[in-house]
């Protein structure tokens, strides 16, 4: 078996956690053990499942603070973003049981006519790979994990290899609810590990979170596994149309907090931003100097105040966002804020802002860091027609004063989530979240993550035995005679 380390990217020095990667043998070790605790963990029934889900959140809020240390030293993410991603794990719990989201799948009766009754009934999966982000390494993860659970399905979670520290904080929570042995299974290691449980034959479903590349990858092991559920949530273009009639100091607020969140980390980030060309001597200088002001630094260090941005996840991570910049300025960008590496120890680099001449399909590309992009339109038409020049439709949002405005405009913009006035990243785990194109496969999660986690079965039911004589059949009940 191979080491496997994570470190802290805002003191890289730092080892944060190590381990052993898991082999061959522990792989199978786990299935095994998932596949033979699926029988009784799916009898128990949703009710049954109730109290080990609800421990489950019990310990996550009696190590809510070491959770949250241990997500911003091995993420970088600020300590109040990593408190509020413990809150949100805990939560995921009572959202998944709520009554009106489980009658989704609830069992249901029809009148089927001639004496039939209609019954649909819901079932597990069976054994689900998950497979966890960096980004938000708690939360992610954990809202598959929850309703996955709360279906009858058992587990085998993959963390990512870059926050290692908070998938055996998982293990340790599995262990606090009591759950059984198979039931729920930490499995550490890098690509390796996951390609192995995504391509194997022993899972029957793969529950993603992460970027274009890895779910295409996913997709494509699974060519011939059309049975298997894939929920596939990926990377995001987001767009923000900010119209002529907005709400300037709204709009600018939201599209800096939204652009820069998570330092710019996150799959609803907005990466371009499409102006009106009445509102842009407004908002572009304002856009820039909030800008110019976050404060980075390391997020478990509030000494000088509030930190806004961290850490990047890596040092290859940094220079991918430095790359980006500077390529779309060679293409003759104007650059307006130079994001720059910081001199410090860690993956620090101050924001980027960019004015490009138009947003097209053929220059798209997904940056994952603090870069934000803008670029002029005539009129909402054209802001339309930019906000769709992607092959991803995972958030957008419409800054506009005028709601009328915003229901006329909000269906033509290709996206999963389409926001007012306030900014494509954050989400309200109380409705679904998923995208369309390159962010998702139509498995929307968060409120709707039960739906992809059972499966229907239609039942034909006849208590009695009057069956009636087909046309063109002979029959005498003395044939049962002997």
């Amino acid at each position: 078996m191979s080491v496997l380390e994570s470190r802290n990217p805002a003191r890289p020095g730092e080892v944060v956690w190590c381990g052993e990667e898991a082999g061959e043998a522990e792989i199978v070790s786990a299935l095994c053990a998932a596949r033979a605790a699926l029988p009784a963990w799916s009898a128990l029934g949703v009710e049954g499942r109730r109290p080990f889900l609800e421990r489950w959140r019990d310990a996550v809020l009696a190590s809510a603070d070491e959770l949250a240390r241990l997500i911003t030293a091995e993420s970088g993410k600020t300590l109040s973003e990593s408190r509020l991603e413990v809150k949100s794990v805990a939560d995921k719990v009572a959202i998944s049981l709520d009554a009106a989201l489980l009658a989704r799948t609830n069992d249901f009766t029809v009148d089927a006519g001639a004496g039939r009754t209609g019954r649909c009934s819901f079932r597990p999966h069976g054994v689900m790979a998950v497979i966890g982000p960096f980004n938000f390494p708690a939360h992610l993860p954990n809202g598959h994990i929850v309703p996955a659970l709360a279906m009858g399905n058992t587990i085998v979670f993959k963390p990512s290899e870059k926050c290692p520290g908070v998938g055996a904080q998982f293990s340790r929570l599995a262990a606090a609810a009591g759950l059984p042995d198979g039931v729920f299974t930490v499995l550490q290691g890098g690509a390796a590990v996951a390609s192995r449980l995504v391509s194997g034959d022993e899972v029957d479903g793969v529950l993603f979170t992460g970027s274009w590349p890895v779910g295409r990858s996913i997709m494509h092991a699974n060519l011939d596994r059309p049975g298997r559920m894939l929920a596939l949530e990926m990377g995001g273009s987001n767009a923000a149309i900010v119209c002529g009639d907005a709400h300037l100091r709204q709009a600018v607020l939201e599209c800096v907090r939204a652009s820069f969140a998570t330092t710019g980390q996150r799959c609803t980030c907005t990466r371009r931003i499409i102006v009106s060309e009445s509102v842009a001597g407004g908002f572009i200088p304002a856009f820039c100097k909030a800008t110019s002001t976050l404060l980075v630094g390391p997020g478990d260090d509030e000494s000088a105040g509030p930190v806004f941005m961290g850490p990047l996840i890596s040092k290859r991570a940094r220079d991918s966002a430095l790359r980006f910049q500077a390529e779309r300025v060679r293409a003759g960008a104007a650059l307006l804020v130079r994001g720059s590496a910081m001199d410090r120890d860690g993956w620090f680099m101050t924001p980027s802002v960019i004015q490009v001449p138009r947003f097209a399909l053929e220059t798209d590309e997904e940056v994952f860091g603090p870069v934000a992009q803008l670029a002029i339109a005539r009129d909402d038409d054209d802001a339309v027609a930019q906000a769709n020049a992607t092959d991803f439709g995972l958030a957008a949002s419409i800054f506009t004063g005028d709601e009328a405005r915003f229901r006329r405009l909000a269906p033509r913009v290709r996206a999963g989530c389409v926001n007012w006035n306030t900014g494509t990243a954050g989400a309200s785990s109380k409705l679904p979240f998923g995208g369309l194109g390159r962010s998702g496969n139509h498995r929307p999660a968060a409120a709707f993550a039960s739906d992809y986690c059972a499966f229907p079965v239609a039942q034909m039911e006849v208590s009695g035995d009057e069956a009636a004589v087909p046309a063109g059949v002979l029959w005498d009940d003395g044939w049962l005679a002997g």
